[in-house]
């Protein structure tokens, strides 16, 4: 199952963030690190990384990250944010109208008294782009 967010609109940039702390707080536990990954016509993920727009199906740099972005249409990870002890967040933007498209954010926590070694986990998250009039 995916969380789904909200429709976004592709010339919206918006920050999207996944609420860990349920999750980590009956362990006593926290992000260590996060990393982002978007899903291929395959159904493979590939990492997903701020600077980079998913179009077509392959990874482009959005060679533009300011006043004059890239020409590339697809989503795009303007910025990945440090991650907090139990927040994760990816500001995206752009976005091809009509397209539906799943993240994947996966967490490796830090060390508890209950584990012998990090946990690695993931969520997927579900975003479609639509044109609002």
């Amino acid at each position: 199952m995916a969380f789904k967010f909200p429709d976004k609109d592709p010339d919206e940039k918006l920050d999207y963030t996944v609420d860990w702390s349920r999750y980590l707080d009956r362990d006593s536990l926290s992000i260590n690190a996060v990393q982002w990954k978007i899903q291929k016509a395959n159904g493979a993920f590939t990492n997903f990384t701020e600077g980079y727009s998913f179009e077509s199906d392959d990874l482009f740099v959005d060679i533009g990250t300011g006043k004059n972005q890239g020409d590339t249409v697809g989503l795009t990870a303007s910025k990945i944010p440090v991650p907090t002890d139990t927040t994760a967040t990816i500001v995206l933007s752009k976005g091809e109208a009509g397209v539906s498209y799943t993240l994947l954010c996966e967490i490796t926590t830090t060390q508890s008294s209950k584990t012998t070694a990090p946990i690695v986990t993931n969520r997927k998250i579900k975003i479609k782009v639509r044109e609002r009039i």
